[in-house]
């Protein structure tokens, strides 16, 4: 019989306020209530039991299927880029298993979380439901969207992809409307753009390059192959 002591179980808390301290705040992430958020949610319900101790690492972790967890600095820059603002009605396409969705949440938006994964949509559920209640999770085609409760004031698109859908694009408010994702370019790397809904169509800025991988949905949807 092994007599010796099993390993000491992570301290999530500490977890969190290291991701915190050490990747978000030192990189232009201001925003109070997404740092308190950063700090209070428990990223380690996000993802499945075997990869708790990996959710604080400051890179994606791999769900299975070409899906992620985003990376805790991309998506705290992306969201803050977004400039939320308690009272806008949100949606997050690729919610994947909802951890984005939540820090939205805590910003004071009403989300909507879009997801169509069941293995996904069934971590989300039980994620959610425990530390962000008010986030309706629904699901559907992300290629889609949620033209129902459209026009969104804010839309995130989590994972990259090679262009924004035009269907997407016309679910957002026109001129106050924001939405905010990661385009691939012919190289293959990427780029956070916000992009906001004008009278000449969808204008984009600019933001910072990353390395998110592609939502393969939206990434098949306009016949962009890896």
């Amino acid at each position: 019989m092994d007599l010796s002591p099993s390993p000491p179980a992570p301290d999530f808390v500490e977890a969190r306020n290291r991701m915190v301290d050490g990747q978000i705040r030192p990189n232009r992430v201001y925003d109070r209530r997404i740092l308190a958020a950063m700090r209070d949610l428990p990223r380690e319900r996000f993802v499945p039991p075997e990869l708790a101790a990996r959710a604080y690492t400051d890179e994606d972790v791999p769900l299975g299927d070409g899906r992620v967890l985003t990376e805790p600095l991309v998506i705290a820059r992306l969201l803050q880029s977004a400039a939320p603002v308690p009272g806008e009605r949100g949606l997050v396409i690729g919610a994947g298993t909802g951890y984005g969705a939540a820090l939205l949440a805590a910003c004071g938006v009403d989300v909507t979380a879009l997801e169509e994964d069941p293995r996904l949509l069934a971590i989300a559920r039980a994620a959610l439901a425990a530390c962000a209640p008010g986030v309706r999770l629904v699901e559907g085609r992300l290629a889609a969207g949620r033209a129902e409760g459209a026009p969104w004031d804010l839309i995130i698109i989590e994972g990259a992809v090679p262009a924004v859908p035009p269907e997407i694009a016309a679910q957002l408010r026109p001129q106050s409307g924001r939405l905010a994702t990661v385009l691939l370019s012919a190289g293959r790397t990427g780029q956070a753009i916000v992009a906001e809904l004008t009278p000449a169509g969808l204008t984009s800025r600019p933001l910072f390059d990353c390395a998110t991988p592609a939502l393969p949905q939206l990434a098949a949807n306009l016949g962009f192959t890896f």
